[in-house]
């Protein structure tokens, strides 16, 4: 570890106050390299901009600036080709980064802290390296919407039950519903975007919580650094972490849908519904059982969602007593999220491959959307249309329904005369009225499964999809 000497002791840079060298074991506890060192690209580019902000200010010599931008791109370079590796023994990677620049360049490089602090350096390398981040994730969420989208328009003719309270409710294309998937993972774009945009102002210049005696141009780091505004309250840029509870509540609601689709297909690539399979690619078998293909990869997104919860929760916990500014609570808060950051990373990108690799088994789908009166809503809309009040027709309908389970009867088999008995309006026509395909076709209102409706679905999402 690169620290500063004292006599034969080896101290922190904040240890000009301390008599004592820090316990070995209280060292330990108080480092987060381990943790924080994946930072080491943000907090390079932020000291950088830092050191051209000082040498425009005439705060340090030109020279010096130019030693400590030399020796900053050239840490950065060693560590990214391997020849440097991380000292996991320092503090942080904040300290790590300026230790072995002060070792390469000298004095010059014990410069570059000028008027800065650890609290607002923090602040800036973390909301850089979220902002990342993000722009990561939605990439990784549009190739997850592009597997439903496809899939979508290869099986726009699947006619499958649409669910309520997992009872056969009323037919739907499968198209319709897995396009209900990808409208969800277009708004969890929107969420990581705004997030992304609250986060958009820059802490550097704060310094601890009070700001700098010194005359900086915070605007020109702003600049630099891509924010589009400097956050205009030093207190407030050091000591929240909204921004990373924000964003780690769009992964909490990104993995809840993931979740949902998650839970359908292990119910769907079951035997008992058995709509769907899963490629060999993404499932598992069991070490005692040779007929098993489990649905692994589904059932663990589905648990690890609970895990990002957590990881909400946790930081939620940290943060709701800490009076302003600076607290060293606030150091718990990047595990947390970039356990939520890397979980969201990996579940997204196992779950667009397994989509598109996924058959889907139409007729099976069919087969189901036979059974359970799924076209009852339709048959008492039938009688409406021919004058009966809906409520009146739905009565009639239910009473049919009812016959029907008693005599082994669906409403597509059971003989006209039998109708005629409940509602004299019957006629041939009903037959048609209530076929799988009528009852999908004719769903003509906006956003509903009609064909019509779901081409424009289609048409939409792609649209989303090649927008910037």
């Amino acid at each position: 570890m690169f620290c500063f000497l004292r006599g034969n002791v080896m101290s922190k840079m904040w240890a000009g106050r301390f008599a004592e060298e820090l316990n070995k074991e209280a060292d330990d506890f108080n480092s987060s390299i381990s943790v924080d060192r994946r930072m080491f690209r943000q907090d390079i580019t932020g000291s950088v901009v830092h050191a051209n902000m000082l040498v425009k200010q005439g705060i340090i010599p030109k020279e010096d600036g130019d030693k400590i931008v030399s020796g900053l791109s050239e840490i950065l370079s060693d560590i990214e080709d391997g020849k440097l590796s991380i000292d996991l023994s320092c503090e942080d990677i904040h300290m790590f980064i300026e230790e072995e620049l002060t070792r390469r360049i000298g004095d010059a490089g014990k410069k570059l802290h000028t008027a800065r602090s650890r609290n607002d350096q923090v602040a800036l390398d973390f909301r850089l390296y979220l902002r990342d981040e993000c722009e990561e994730i939605i990439k990784l969420i549009k190739r997850l919407i592009l597997s439903f989208v496809n899939k979508a328009e290869e099986n726009k003719d699947a006619i499958l039950p649409g669910y309520t309270h997992l009872q056969r409710a009323q037919p739907v294309t499968f198209a319709h519903h897995l396009l209900a998937y990808a409208m969800m993972f277009i708004r969890d774009i929107g969420r990581f975007k705004d997030a992304v945009k609250r986060m958009d102002s820059s802490p550097i210049g704060a310094c601890a919580l009070a700001g700098t005696t010194y005359r900086t141009d915070r605007k020109y780091e702003a600049e630099k650094l891509g924010f589009s505004s400097v956050a205009q309250n030093s207190m407030d840029a050091v000591s929240d972490r909204d921004f990373a509870v924000e964003i780690m509540n769009a992964a909490a609601i990104a993995m809840m849908h993931l979740s949902r689709i998650s839970e359908e297909i292990i119910l769907w690539s079951s035997w008992e519904f058995s709509f769907v399979e899963l490629s060999d690619a993404y499932t598992t078998g069991s070490s005692i059982m040779p007929q098993k293909k489990n649905s692994d990869m589904a059932e663990l997104v589905r648990g690890k969602t609970g895990r990002v919860y957590g990881d909400l929760i946790s930081l939620l916990t940290t943060l709701k007593g800490l009076p302003l500014a600076y607290n060293k609570d606030m150091q718990e808060d990047k595990e947390p999220v970039f356990d939520s950051v890397d979980t969201l990373k990996k579940c997204l990108s196992i779950f667009a491959p397994m989509l598109a690799t996924m058959t889907v088994k139409k007729e099976n789908m069919r087969a189901a959307a036979q059974k359970g009166f799924i076209n009852a809503t339709d048959l008492a809309d039938y009688l409406t249309k021919k004058g009966r009040p809906f409520r009146s027709a739905y009565k009639t309908v239910g009473t049919i329904v009812s016959y029907c389970i008693s005599n082994d009867y669906t409403l597509d088999t059971l003989p006209l005369k039998s109708y005629k008995e409940f509602d004299s309006l019957f006629e041939e026509d009903v037959y048609n009225e209530i076929s799988l395909e009528t009852c999908v076709g004719k769903r003509i209102s906006e956003g509903g499964t009609g064909p019509d409706s779901v081409n424009n679905q289609i048409k939409v999402v792609r649209e989303f999809l090649d927008s910037k």
